[in-house]
């Protein structure tokens, strides 16, 4: 201890550059483990804090490293941060100003030239974190802004040569181990952290590898399939001349309908023509008669004018004679009238008797000449219709069959096409649930991780972090969620009863006014927490004593006395929203049946069972819930991990479920697909089937046809025949009938009229008496009167029946012919134009033309060909088109595949080849760090003279330390630190941590008794050699130690500062 040696003086020599940004100006801490309140100011270089055991020194460093963002854990000192909290206190508070200045200074327009990190633990709501600058404004306040200002300095408060801790201190310096010794030279020189993420990459690029040759190995079965295709699509190639075949006949078709359509124009043309010739005699006709009319209406005048003159010798005999007259005119008038009608009538009829005669003459013709044209092939038409009868029946019978086959293979396809229904709907069940599940596992790991989040998951802790934010708001702050605040007492047995019994309240916050009420809501709403509960409930209320006679009377425990809470306001919302008090728990089903439905006991509202079931009385129904399936064990259970086990089983049934679903799927559809191909193949032949019964058919009422009529050929219309001519005789017998009925009728009438004349008659005979000669006169010229009438009527009708023919028969004729022509001519046009459109007339006469081939053959020709492709397409359900543009669809597919594999096979080994030399180069600066610490080790050894020589075998993860003493001249390396003396371990422990510290970067440096099993000299010396690195070095250095240390002179790089006793 009286060595005279002097501790360096940092002016007098030259200094290593000094970080000016990063260093700790002030270290200020409340409430924090044993310190009630401490302020430290620390130099920028070297710093020593002594004082006795028990004052606190190494709060420090733990304050350090909570500023920074340590865990409690991650401190080795307490196991929540709560911990730190001293004793009697509500909160703690750390705060550490950092120097900001320099080249590389933080954010400075933001922080300036101080940076504050201040860190709050509080009893209630953990930790919370601010970051402020010079003047104390809070800048920001989340732990990201702390982790980024902590990679900006450098400073890794896990690395022992940043901060070595007490614990650390006597681990590193009483450890022989050369594995220990490693692993704190491997983690110091971050060497750790790059193996980590070298091999972290490398698993990466051989999962991806994996993961691209299984694509590749994808490609093969859509390789097979491409040549599957290829050889349909050669197959047919045959089809597709016989389609080209079908073209080229239905171009020739297509023009000799043109023809044919063409022929009938000039057909029609030939006949509108002849009826046209009908019109002058017919209208020749209508003159002549017009002619006889004009000149018989000359006459009738001039015998009336006679009449009238005669009649005006005797005007009262004329009067009475024009009066009879005209009565007895009248009456003349309508007896021939009705009697020229019953003439007319019977001629009529009498013509319609002889058109039924000719009619029937020419059907007895027609007959004949049938008869001897056909009595040749009498017999061969009877065997041909026999022989097509019998086809016609076997093809009904086949028929009749394949439908019979259909509707059972109708039967069983919608049967299987249930089953895969059903299939599907299980693997969809199954898959539904596990999904379930799955979010069940992962709000329970989330619970796992934080207890919070079992009572509104993120949203609840979103809510937590606005509520702390505006915590000034608050009249008193809010109590939230209920559950976090609760826990069960005697373990986790009732834990998934109370869950039913007052689950829905857990989540639930307290507030104490309407104004706290307004504002939480409002927080809420900022949170993303929709339809929060929230209860409005007197904080100032003490906890209810709740007598005994209002208690259930019973043994089993209440829910009330299962919980257990510090804050009374939980218990009394609990007891007065949730009547825990008048809930009671039982162990069985069948306990719970006894206790709740036959006991009947007073203040008993419902039970619930350990299970979850739920029993209750409402009136008088009994009432009996059964357990929530998803509810797990409850979110009071202390321990999640059986659950997870539990649902992850559950999770992995599911699965398996799905999959045996999956394969009973394929099975029933292959099924499917066989029942389909045989149905269609039977749908196919009864197609066939029923189409070649139609041609039998139609054969078949040919013959019939060609054997119950004749054909004739008339001489006046082309389409005449024996059945036209029957139809048009039953058609006159119905009409004779008719005119004879309504004949009947007129000589009714006749007789009537005939009666009436003989008494007008009589009255003028009567009258002609008295005036015989005028008379007479008179009635000659009334006999020739009427003469002239009846002639007129006769001309007038003889004209009407002309015009009749020519207005009802010969021009209707003409405008039916010309309509008929113009429909001709319309559809020649239309089908000349469509037909020129499909292919031009030059094409078809290259093929040929239509010269000897008529429309009927070119048909037969064209349905034999189509028939003969029908025949080939079924052999294949798709087309050729269908084919080539899915081989090119696939071929397309598998040539990006390709060049998407291929890329990523090339980025891979890029990424590969750029590992190899990430590991080479990490290889490389993993033997220059090893170098360069054994030259730092011997260079702090020859301080004292001694050698060593650092072994660092990164293949076995083992560091050994040799120190060669100058006294020892056998010339033997001590390989064991154990195996030297007190000082001199503690000597070479030390020159290989100042070693490390060399290779290390950070702005400060702390050390906690890292003299511990120093004697005094070894003291004297280590402190001379850690001053004078120290101020070397340039950083910032704090060493923290309960020795004396008064042979360290404070000077402008040292500041010494003494910690005050502890209380006794």
């Amino acid at each position: 201890m009286g060595d005279s040696r002097g501790f360096p003086d940092s002016n007098s020599r030259p200094l290593r550059y000094r970080p000016s940004a990063g260093i700790i100006n002030k270290i200020h801490v409340e409430n924090f483990m044993c310190h009630t309140s401490l302020d430290i100011e620390l130099g920028e270089q070297v710093n020593f804090i002594t004082g006795q055991n028990g004052s606190g020194k190494s709060a420090i460093l733990t304050a350090l490293c909570v500023a920074f963002g340590s865990t409690a854990k991650g401190t080795q000192r307490a196991s929540t941060l709560k911990d730190f909290i001293k004793t009697g206190c509500s909160y703690a508070l750390v705060s550490v100003e950092i120097k900001n200045q320099g080249e590389e200074a933080f954010k400075p327009e933001i922080y300036g030239d101080v940076i504050i990190i201040e860190r709050r633990v509080t009893e209630s709501s953990g930790s919370t974190i601010a970051l402020k600058n010079r003047q104390g404004k809070k800048v920001a306040s989340r732990r990201a802004d702390v982790m980024e200002i902590v990679e900006h300095f450098n400073i890794d408060v896990e690395n022992p040569c940043v901060i070595m801790s007490q614990d650390k201190s006597r681990e590193f310096l009483h450890s022989g181990n050369d594995k220990d010794k490693f692993k704190f030279f491997f983690k110091a020189t971050l060497l750790q952290q790059v193996s980590d993420l070298l091999y972290s990459i490398s698993d990466q690029l051989d999962a991806a590898s994996a993961q691209v040759e299984e694509y590749e190995s994808s490609i093969r079965p859509i390789m097979k399939e491409l040549n599957e295709l290829k050889a349909k699509i050669k197959s047919m190639e045959h089809v597709e001349e016989i389609s080209h075949q079908i073209k080229q006949i239905t171009k020739i078709l297509a023009w000799a309908l043109v023809y044919r359509d063409d022929n009938d124009v000039k057909e029609q043309v030939a006949k509108l023509e002849k009826l046209k010739e009908r019109i002058p005699q017919c209208q020749a006709k209508i003159d002549r008669h017009l002619g006889k009319v004009k000149e018989l209406n000359e006459h009738l005048a001039e015998k009336r004018f006679q009449i009238d003159r005669m009649m005006e010798k005797t005007s009262e005999f004329h009067r009475l004679k024009d009066e009879l007259q005209q009565d007895l005119t009248l009456v003349t008038k309508s007896k021939h009238e009705l009697e020229e009608e019953h003439t007319r009538k019977r001629n009529h009829i009498e013509k319609l008797v002889k058109r039924v005669s000719l009619l029937e003459k020419q059907i007895y013709e027609f007959q004949e000449q049938h008869v001897k044209n056909t009595q040749v092939e009498e017999s061969e038409m009877e065997e041909q219709l026999k022989a097509h009868q019998d086809e016609f029946d076997s093809a009904v019978a086949c028929i009749t069959r394949l439908k019979e086959e259909e509707n059972a293979l109708s039967e069983e396809v919608s049967m299987t096409m249930r089953m895969v229904d059903q299939i599907v709907s299980e693997i969809q069940d199954a898959e539904r649930k596990r999904r379930e599940v799955l979010s069940h596992i992962n709000g329970l790991r989330q619970r796992h991780t934080n207890k919070v989040t079992a009572f509104g998951g993120e949203k609840v802790i979103r809510l937590l972090q606005v509520i702390e934010r505006c915590h000034r708001k608050f009249k008193i702050p809010p109590i939230g969620p209920i559950g976090v605040h609760v826990n069960l007492v005697g373990g986790d047995r009732w834990a998934l009863a109370v869950e039913t019994a007052v689950g829905g309240l857990f989540n639930a916050f307290i507030v104490t006014d309407h104004g706290d009420f307004q504002h939480l809501r409002g927080c809420a709403n900022e949170a993303k927490y929709n339809n929060l509960k929230i209860i409005i409930y007197d904080f100032s209320r003490p906890r209810l004593n709740i007598p005994d006679n209002m208690l259930p009377q019973t043994s089993h425990p209440t829910v009330l006395s299962v919980l257990q809470s510090d804050n009374p306001t939980v218990l009394n919302v609990l007891v007065d929203m949730g009547n825990t008090e008048r809930q009671v728990l039982v162990s069985n089903y069948e306990v719970g049946k006894s206790v709740a439905f036959n006991q009947r006991i007073p203040n008993l509202k419902e039970v619930f069972t350990a299970d979850g079931s739920k029993m209750f009385f409402r009136g008088s129904v009994q009432t009996t819930l059964p357990p929530n399936r998803w509810m797990g064990s409850g979110r009071l259970c202390g321990s999640v991990d059986d659950q997870i086990n539990n649902f992850e089983e559950e999770a992995s049934k599911m699965q398996d479920k799905a999959r045996q679903g999956q394969v009973r799927k394929r099975d029933v559809e292959g099924r499917l697909q066989d029942f389909q191909g045989r149905l269609n193949a039977v749908k196919r032949r009864r197609l066939n089937a029923e189409r070649d019964l139609t041609s039998k058919e139609l054969k078949l009422q040919d013959l019939k046809d060609s054997c119950n009529s004749y054909a004739a050929e008339p001489s006046s219309s082309p389409a005449s025949n024996a059945n036209e001519l029957r139809e048009e005789i039953l058609k006159i017998d119905e009409d004779i009938k008719e005119k004879e009925a309504s004949l009947d009728k007129l000589q009714e009438r006749i007789k009537e009229v005939t009666e009436k004349a003989k008494e007008v008659k009589l009255s003028i005979k009567n009258l002609s008496d008295s005036a015989k000669g005028d008379i007479d006169a008179l009635d000659r010229a009334g006999q020739e009167l009427i003469s002239l009438e009846e002639e007129l009527i006769t001309a007038e009708r003889g004209k009407s029946h002309y015009e009749n023919i020519m207005h009802t028969k010969v021009l209707p004729e003409i405008e039916e012919a010309e309509k008929q022509r113009q429909m001709l001519q319309l559809k020649f046009e239309e089908t000349m134009k469509k037909t020129s459109n499909f292919c031009p007339e030059s094409e078809v006469e290259a093929l040929g033309g239509c010269a000897g081939k008529t429309v009927d053959q070119l048909n037969a020709n064209l349905n034999q060909l189509k028939q003969r492709r029908n025949q080939e397409s079924q052999r294949f359900s798709e087309s050729i088109d269908d084919l080539r543009a899915l081989h090119e669809k696939k071929e397309r597919k598998i040539i990006r595949k390709k060049r998407t594999y291929e890329a990523f096979r090339e980025k891979l080994e890029a990424c590969q080849k750029a590992l190899e030399l990430r590991v080479t180069k990490f290889d490389r600066n993993a033997n220059l760090l090893k170098r360069q610490l054994t030259w730092q080790f011997n260079k702090h050894l020859s301080n004292k003279n001694i050698s060593g020589h650092v072994k660092v075998s990164y293949e076995e993860k083992t560091l050994a330390l040799e120190v060669k003493m100058p006294q020892d001249t056998s010339n033997n390396n001590v390989r064991d630190t154990r195996g030297l003396s007190g000082g001199e371990r503690s000597f070479s422990t030390l020159c290989f941590a100042l070693a490390l510290h060399e290779m290390t970067e950070a702005p400060f440096r702390a050390m906690d008794e890292f003299d511990v099993f120093m004697d005094a000299v070894s003291r004297k010396i280590s402190l001379d050699t850690l001053v004078e690195f120290a101020v070397e070095h340039g950083a910032q250095w704090i060493f923290i130690t309960p020795h004396d240390i008064s042979m360290v002179t404070p000077g402008p790089s040292v500041k010494k500062q003494q910690m005050a006793a502890p209380r006794s």
